[in-house]
């Protein structure tokens, strides 16, 4: 028996939404890491720890929907896309812990990944959801397409 899902277009607005979010908190780390003070390595670690916490969020995000129906990627994929996004968000939490800058530009370096992450994959489901109901549409439009060409008995 196959799972059935209903699903609808989401509106123009939560779209608009969803960018703008996602736009918001890349700008607002990219800033962040910018004008953070310090060495220059600071900063390289954490743009790379945002980076990696971002391509995570969607790597976690795309392999849980794919499996979602039952596992189709391979228990060694899983794992590891598991234990990249573990180490992504304990490897850059503790980066920031640890560096030496006042305490209001680390909680704003923090609050910002942190958005990054949560705007990251409210956006995979987003594109995720609208890919499916196009996917629908079309299988919805073949299938009437052939009804209506199927001769008559």
């Amino acid at each position: 028996m196959t799972t059935q899902y209903i699903m609808q277009r989401d509106s123009n607005g939560w779209r608009l939404q969803v960018w703008l979010s996602f736009g918001i908190a890349i700008v607002a780390c990219a800033a962040g890491a910018i004008q953070l003070p310090g060495q220059e390595l600071d900063r390289a670690f954490v743009a790379l720890g945002l980076f990696f916490s971002l391509f995570a969020c969607f790597a976690v995000a795309k392999m849980i929907r794919d499996n979602r129906d039952g596992q189709i990627d391979t228990a060694s994929w899983v794992m590891t896309v598991w234990a990249a996004f573990a180490a992504a968000i304990i490897l850059t939490a503790w980066g920031l812990w640890r560096m030496n800058i006042p305490t209001w530009e680390k909680n704003y370096m923090v609050v910002s990944w942190l958005f990054l992450i949560a705007s990251t994959f409210t956006l995979a489901k987003t594109i995720r959801d609208a890919h499916e109901v196009a996917l629908m549409e079309r299988a919805n439009l073949t299938t009437a397409s052939s009804s209506q060409d199927a001769p008559l008995a």
